[in-house]
């Protein structure tokens, strides 16, 4: 199913409980304008928490996942006349309704690479919980070389994925990481040939889909919290978790389909 995004900025479809968000500005390599972010916000407004959504792949168009900000506009870029303030405001709030919201979801999310990532694409790639990439793929932070220090939470996102030292390293440097030295260091968590990116991130996503949707939620909930807290907070609240995940008819169908060697049907309940 096709979906309205506002703008042909953004493409969407919606089929077999997979939302497929492919930024479509082939022509730029895919880099965030204000109106393909304007159609980002509404997709993950209406659709991020959408019953019929189990799982999420964001992509782009072409060769290109997402070259980051549009430097061309960067540099025609004029004085407006809000308040430091204002802009700050709506900076955070075009941020956080973006990467952020991807990065809240409580469904499986997952980046598919056709080409490179660099800037606030490659943080929208560090935003969902996996990254599949065509051998052909490549990534660089690149806001040092537009004199930038980063945006939709990098800095953040890169630490929690590849470690402290190596973040500092990709930030400071803007090393070009192709594929295969990505997934060394956990950038991408699978590299395919190019030709074969569309079926194998389909293969990875569709039973995630239609998984145990409370099971995922809760499951996201103690990663998140393993990034914060101590071992024995963690596992008391793995313990609240647990117990309520126990009652839920996902398991009990789980439990069944298991013992009648037979594969579970879930229904997110």
């Amino acid at each position: 199913m096709k979906i309205d995004a506002g703008t042909d900025e953004i493409f969407c479809d919606l089929s077999d409980r997979v939302l497929t968000v492919t930024l479509n500005r082939p022509q730029a390599r895919n880099a965030l304008s204000m109106e393909l972010m304007f159609g980002l916000r509404r997709i993950l407004t209406e659709y991020g928490d959408h019953k019929d959504v189990g799982a999420l792949v964001v992509t782009g168009a072409g060769s290109a996942f997402c070259a980051g900000g549009d430097v061309k506009r960067m540099a025609a870029r004029k004085e407006n006349d809000q308040t430091a303030e204002e802009n700050f405001q709506v900076m955070v709030t075009r941020h956080r309704e973006t990467a952020g919201v991807i990065r809240a979801l409580r469904v499986p999310t997952v980046a598919a690479l056709p080409g490179p990532a660099a800037g606030a694409g490659l943080a929208l790639a560090l935003s969902c919980d996996m990254r599949i990439a065509a051998d052909t793929a490549f990534v660089s932070t690149g806001y040092a070389k537009v004199g930038l220090p980063g945006d939709y939470g990098a800095s953040w996102l890169l630490t929690r994925v590849v470690g402290p030292g190596r973040a500092r390293e990709l930030m400071l440097t803007c090393e070009r990481v192709l594929a295969d030295r990505a997934y060394e260091i956990g950038l991408f968590n699978r590299v395919v040939a190019a030709d074969a990116l569309e079926a194998e991130t389909r293969k990875l996503v569709a039973p995630l889909a239609n998984g145990p949707r409370v099971a995922f939620r809760y499951l996201k909930d103690n990663l998140d919290d393993a990034l914060v807290i101590d071992h024995a907070t963690a596992i008391e609240r793995e313990a609240e978790r647990m117990l309520r995940g126990q009652s839920t008819e996902d398991h009990k169908e789980a439990a069944r389909a298991f013992v009648e060697k037979r594969e579970p049907h879930f229904v997110g309940r």
